[in-house]
């Protein structure tokens, strides 16, 4: 399996050149075509009563998002293509990117970072993992690499969004030396049927995997995925994103903004 066509979110902030890079180095290991949607918050010209869009400013940082994109995609992509949202409000940003990943593989996205907050719409991440039905791959604000998915870490729990994000993450696992299967329950007859049968078809599509099964509840099982990928250097967390995250008893959205909010490695979430 390999992705065809990526989009990545650009705008002026800090993050933006890290995550394209990232975009960048995916779309040329998978031969996929890659979009740029320039999109940020930015308020419209005021000529004496009348508000006049673009403002100069807009247009300047369009212009500049443009050129940047299109010098790093030279020499190491066939395809791409420069987009602009032509959009200044929170709403606006976010609708236009939701809209633009209906017709791709995978969106990358930066975690929410108060150095970009002037520019980038709070929970962008969250509102397009939740709206767009595709699957989003949010980068930490401290990450630097422009490779990934050599030891997954997967949470599972045999949800719909678990389910989906697993198969989604597949193209991104190719060829890696190890996937870690995480159950927050405790280990059943049912449950261990639904792990093998997961390593079964991992395994059919290239992919080792072996399961660990842990007892958490609340925020601790968010704050234990976490410490989790941190232990095992996993450099891809894999999870379902839905009204609970997937696990019961978590209060809605709250499991996936603890994620978004606290992530230390790139998180692929479906919906």
């Amino acid at each position: 399996m390999s992705l065809k066509n990526i989009l990545v979110h650009l705008d002026s902030g800090p993050l933006c050149a890290d995550r394209l890079s990232l975009a960048i180095a995916l779309a040329e290991q998978h031969g996929a075509r890659l979009i740029g949607l320039f999109g940020q918050l930015a308020q419209a010209q005021m000529i004496g009563m009348v508000a006049s869009w673009p403002s100069p400013a807009y247009v300047e940082a369009a212009e500049q998002s443009r050129q940047k994109f299109e010098a790093a995609c030279s020499g190491h992509l066939r395809s791409y293509s420069w987009r602009d949202a032509n959009r200044g409000s929170a709403l606006e940003v976010s609708r236009a990117l939701i809209e633009a990943a209906h017709h791709v593989d995978l969106v990358l996205l930066s975690q929410d970072d108060e150095a970009a907050a002037q520019v980038v719409p709070r929970d962008l991440p969250e509102q397009v993992v939740l709206n767009a039905g595709r699957p989003g791959l949010i980068i930490p604000y401290a990450y630097k690499n422009t490779s990934l998915g050599q030891r997954p870490l997967i949470a599972w729990n045999g949800s719909r969004e678990s389910v989906r994000a697993v198969n989604d993450a597949l193209p991104l696992m190719q060829g890696c030396s190890s996937a870690r299967i995480l159950c927050f329950a405790k280990p059943s007859p049912e449950l261990e049927q639904s792990v093998g049968d997961l390593c079964a078809h991992l395994a059919d599509h290239g992919v080792t995997a072996e399961p660990d099964y842990i007892q958490a509840e609340g925020i601790g099982i968010m704050d234990m995925l976490l410490n989790q990928a941190a232990d095992l250097s996993a450099d891809l967390l894999v999870m379902g994103a839905s009204g609970n995250t997937g696990f019961a008893n978590f209060k809605r959205h709250g499991g996936t903004r603890h994620i978004l909010r606290h992530m230390t490695v790139p998180v692929l979430m479906s919906h």
